[in-house]
């Protein structure tokens, strides 16, 4: 299935214990399937009024080492910033000198909390899925 898709990236290790969850749907033979994987979303915080811009920087050069080793000590590979557009461009630049990468694939999300629904039309029934 993941050949047939064409995607140009590697075939991810569904055994990695941060795939904490898969879901398998079969149709005499597996047709779909939908992996979770545990990462992490960054949030930085600063008093703007505090110290200089070259005080700012080395400051957050130490802070953003100090969350880094603390994310790999607990076993995740990556972690995710979404920048709010006004600082998109200044903060953005600043995050690639340390080695971020801008996501070529737009990004979406939603909550967990409310069933599966087809917001455009009646939910048909969903067929059974196996999930490990």
């Amino acid at each position: 299935m993941f050949r047939q898709q064409g995607f140009e990236y590697e075939l991810p290790d569904f055994d990695s214990p941060l795939f904490m969850s898969k879901a398998v749907l079969e149709d005499d033979r597996p047709v779909m399937a939908i992996a979770s994987r545990l990462t992490a979303e960054e949030y930085f915080l600063m008093d703007r009024n505090w110290g200089t811009p070259e005080q700012k920087w080395q400051a957050f050069l130490h802070l953003h080492e100090a969350a880094r080793k603390d994310l790999y000590s607990k076993g995740l590979d990556d972690c995710y910033c979404w920048l709010p557009p006004q600082v998109e461009k200044s903060f953005g630049r600043r995050l690639m000198r340390l080695d971020w990468a801008k996501n070529k694939w737009p990004s979406f999300t939603r909550s967990l909390k409310e069933p599966t629904e087809d917001l455009r039309k009646p939910c048909a029934s969903i067929p059974e899925y196996s999930s490990t």
